[in-house]
């Protein structure tokens, strides 16, 4: 692993723990075990780290994901296994999953930050969706939706899923799977 990829996981893991406020450069370049000066000769200063690392997660998703995904018969197959994947993927990176939870258009943390270009990327998921949506709605699986309501719904769903196991004091057990029985109930053709 390069050093600029061991910041970029540091920054994941201090990002996703301490949020945006409490993380400090130094602390990210003590974990990557670099020199505080290589955190900022890579990638500027803190926002522009907050987002690499909130972006380098979404891109790495969605390939997750939409391979995943492949394996559908149908929209509404892949549409289920890319929200069952969604929610796979969280656990599985459960100590750096809350940067993009903190970083994404979502969150109110942070406020002034500018998250035009993570808000793009966020969109592409959401374009997924609809692209299952619209799968399904073609090969008979879906039932007639409104697009792109439908698909931000779908989203909504899943952020709310994962906001309430990652940052909520609630303990909800099948919490991941029965929203994605709900979210494929929902949209299927009957």
């Amino acid at each position: 692993m390069t050093k600029k990829e061991r910041i970029l996981l540091a920054a994941h893991e201090q990002f996703g723990e301490h949020g945006y406020t409490a993380t400090t450069l130094k602390m990210v370049a003590d974990h990557a075990g670099v020199a505080s000066g290589l955190v900022s000769h890579y990638y500027g200063n803190k926002d522009n780290l907050f987002l690499e690392a909130g972006g380098e997660l979404i891109d790495q998703m969605l390939a997750v994901l939409s391979d995943k995904a492949k394996a559908g018969k149908n929209g509404l197959e892949a549409l289920g296994i890319f929200v069952e994947a969604y929610f796979d993927f969280t656990a599985a990176n459960r100590t750096t999953f809350p940067t993009l939870l903190r970083s994404s258009p979502f969150s109110d943390e942070y406020p002034h930050l500018d998250r035009t270009h993570i808000a793009g990327k966020f969109k592409r998921l959401i374009d997924r969706i609809e692209e299952y949506l619209i799968q399904g709605m073609a090969d008979g699986s879906v039932r007639e939706v409104t697009l792109p309501h439908t698909s931000f719904l779908v989203y909504g769903h899943i952020v709310g899923a994962v906001r309430t196991e990652f940052l909520t004091p609630y303990e909800v057990p099948g919490l991941f799977e029965e929203a994605c029985q709900f979210i494929v109930r929902s949209v299927a053709k009957k």
